[in-house]
């Protein structure tokens, strides 16, 4: 269990190394353009083109001091101070020349109380304690020398200040020593939730060369434990003599950093300023004139073909700075050849959009239409027909247009009730589609009842059901205007229902 939570700390801690950043040149296709880096020579990004070593490991050795808890190392009532040892290994990412990530193991043992343990107890009143420990943590490595550098003074950069935070789990064994002898009084095994630790601190590194860095580090680590100290449970004598929760202590370490890869430098040595610093010197001091253009400007486009990316740019196109064709619309067609610059549309009709028919539009529009029900002699639209609705009204707001509802009946029946119900089913279904997003202002309706029925009377329900429908019709904007909204009032009105002739009361 323990092997396998460190294997997956180990890998969190370990970032992918590879990046990869690549272009594609154009090879076939009409147009040049902005999602195509034309003949331009840009080099990949990998882990072969790497300038920088960032791993490294690190070992160092130190002595901790408890400072914080019932029993310290610090004076702890016999004005002495008692020493421990301490050891660490860590294999360290830099992530930037900034940042970086550092797993570290931790071992060592702290000394606290009134009288070193390896001593007798020098009276009945005196107690004394140590505590080996064994921790993992993970910790964030912060080069303020590399943050906070504003000026570079041209010497060489050898000094400089990390900050180090992280978390990890802490396993230790804490033991008491009185005029009785000595006693485990506490064990804490690794990886449980109560082994939980922190440590923060500061160090400061020499680059002895470019293979060997020495650091001096002093680390402040949190326990979250009060029984590290070797003073028994939480609530024993000893622990209650102050008010602590967490025996914390310091950590001060002297290491070596051995720096792994095959380059000269390292990520986190490398100072930006400094190099380009370095490079303007260079300039300054050069006596000949600078030779601009160097490769010439082949597709005279104006941009050098030293950094232009697309060095066959069409004579006549207009391009960035990088020597790339502009493309204001983004359609895959540079502005040269686009007949809309500022509307995208294909290739194929010079990067302007496809007028849309409307007439086409108002076929597709009645076909889906032709499936809607009414409740029976109602102009209430059924809930089978929501469907078609929706499709109706995304077909409408996808191609616009103004577009005219018509209703019709069948033949049969009283001729003024069928006009009236067509008229309602038709602004029935306009509400309809404009409670699904289309505009208000781009669809109007009317009813003809049965006046355009070509089914007979004395035809049955299925063959008059052709009869039954709500035509569409795309209309051109002179003839809109004089058009109403709908054609008819909104009071209803009622269908004539003869009443039934009143039984006679028997006698």
């Amino acid at each position: 269990m323990k092997l396998s939570l460190a294997i997956v700390a180990l890998a969190l801690a370990i970032p992918t190394a590879s990046y990869s950043q690549d272009s594609s040149a154009a090879t076939d296709g009409k147009y040049p353009n902005t999602f195509s880096s034309g003949s331009a020579n840009v080099s990949p990004f990998t882990n072969q083109s790497k300038r920088f070593n960032d791993w490294s490991i690190s070992v160092g050795a130190g002595v901790p001091l408890l400072q914080s808890a019932d029993l310290t190392s610090i004076k702890n009532g016999n004005g002495k101070n008692l020493f421990g040892y301490s050891a660490y290994v860590s294999i360290d990412k830099a992530i930037t020349h900034a940042f970086g990530i550092n797993l570290q193991y931790d071992r060592g043992e702290t000394r606290q109380g009134w009288f070193n343990t390896k001593d007798a107890a020098p009276d009945a009143t005196a107690v004394g304690a140590r505590t080996q420990y064994d921790a993992i943590s993970l910790l964030g490595d912060i080069n303020f020398s590399n943050l906070l550098r504003r000026v570079d003074n041209h010497s060489p950069y050898r000094w400089a200040l990390h900050g180090y935070a992280g978390i990890g789990t802490i396993a230790y064994r804490a033991y008491q020593k009185d005029i009785n002898g000595q006693r485990l009084m506490t064990e804490v095994k690794p990886f449980k939730l109560g082994s939980m630790f922190m440590q923060a601190g500061a160090g400061l590194k020499f680059k002895i060369n470019r293979r060997i860095d020495l650091e001096g580090r002093l680390m402040y680590v949190v326990t979250g434990d009060d029984e590290f100290d070797g003073g028994g449970n939480a609530y024993s004598d000893i622990n209650r003599r102050s008010e602590q929760v967490s025996d914390n202590f310091f950590n001060a370490t002297l290491g070596l950093s051995f720096k792994l890869g095959k380059h000269d430098s390292h990520l986190m040595w490398h100072d930006p300023l400094q190099e380009i610093y370095y490079k303007l010197d260079v300039l300054a001091n050069k006596n000949q004139d600078i030779e601009v253009c160097k490769k010439g400007d082949a597709d005279n486009d104006g941009v050098c073909d030293d950094w232009d990316r697309q060095l066959d740019t069409p004579a006549g196109a207009r391009v960035d700075g990088a020597g790339v064709a502009l493309d204001t619309d983004l359609d895959g067609v540079i502005d040269l050849y686009d007949k809309c610059v500022t509307v995208p549309g294909p290739v194929e009709n010079n990067g302007c959009p496809v007028k849309k028919d409307n007439n086409q539009t108002a076929v597709e529009v009645e076909k889906t239409l032709k499936d809607i029900y009414f409740n029976f002699n109602k102009a209430t639209i059924r809930p089978e027909s929501n469907s078609k609705l929706d499709l109706a009204a995304s077909i409408i707001k996808e191609n616009g247009g103004n577009y005219l509802l018509t209703g019709h009946t069948d033949i049969k029946g009283n001729a003024a009730y069928n006009l009236r119900l067509s008229k309602e089913r038709a602004a029935a279904v306009v509400g309809a589609l404009e409670s699904r997003g289309v505009n208000e202002s781009v669809l109007k309706s009317r009813g003809v009842g049965s006046a355009e029925a070509t089914i007979p009377a004395s035809a049955s329900d299925a063959e008059r059901l052709a009869d039954r429908k709500v035509t569409v019709r795309f209309i051109e904007s002179s003839e809109w205007n004089s058009i109403k909204k709908k054609d008819y009032e909104d009071a209803p009105v009622k269908k004539t229902v003869k009443k039934a002739p009143a039984k006679k009361k028997k006698k």
